[in-house]
């Protein structure tokens, strides 16, 4: 009886402490000072300071004001082991009318793709530091954390981070096939997207 009642008791305990979560769940995980330098995958904040997070719902509604969109998914790389002469030709899909660049979200980033970052966002938006820009990648990706964080730093007032990514927005809604933006394979940082 006494061994029923404290493996009960352990049982008890073990469900009161799995309810709060364990310490790296996304609740739980704080807001590096910097850009997160870490892996890309995993567990993200749920905040970013001086930025907006926003849902799929929050993302349809700010649709009508245009923001630029920004998809910082990494491109694929051609599998090792494919022959040279196999034809290998990958897509990427997206939330519609979004500017694919990939590995932008990336940290550390040398300054050189820092500032061409920055330089096609300020042309993405025509200068203007007010207009809403959107970044994202794929669920639990630092990399579009990064990229809002960055746009922070720089200035920019309307940044939005949709953490869900391109997953998220797929589940109701239709994706389109993107290329890697031009300016920013011109960088050289979007060139993977080509191999």
């Amino acid at each position: 009886m006494r061994v029923i009642a404290r493996a009960t008791a352990l049982t008890a305990l073990g469900l009161l402490l799995g309810a709060a979560g364990p310490a790296d769940s996304p609740v739980n995980v704080p807001e590096p000072d910097g850009l997160y330098t870490g892996p890309p995958r995993g567990y993200t904040p749920a905040t970013l300071k001086g930025a907006t997070v926003i849902d799929r719902e929050g993302l349809e509604k700010l649709l009508p004001d245009k923001p630029v969109l920004i998809d910082v998914v990494l491109a694929d790389h051609r599998p090792a082991g494919l022959p040279a002469d196999r034809p290998w030709l990958p897509t990427h899909r997206s939330i519609p009318g979004a500017v694919w660049m990939p590995g932008a979200g990336a940290a550390p980033l040398a300054p050189e793709k820092e500032e061409a970052f920055l330089r096609r966002v300020a042309e993405l938006t025509g200068g203007d530091r007010a207009k809403p820009i959107v970044t994202f990648c794929r669920p639990e990706c630092w990399g579009s954390w990064n990229a809002g964080k960055r746009l922070v730093a720089a200035g920019y007032s309307r940044v939005h981070w949709f953490p869900l990514g391109v997953e998220g927005w797929q589940d109701d809604h239709d994706t389109a096939v993107v290329k890697p933006d031009r300016a920013w394979a011109e960088s050289g940082e979007g060139r993977a997207a080509e191999r």
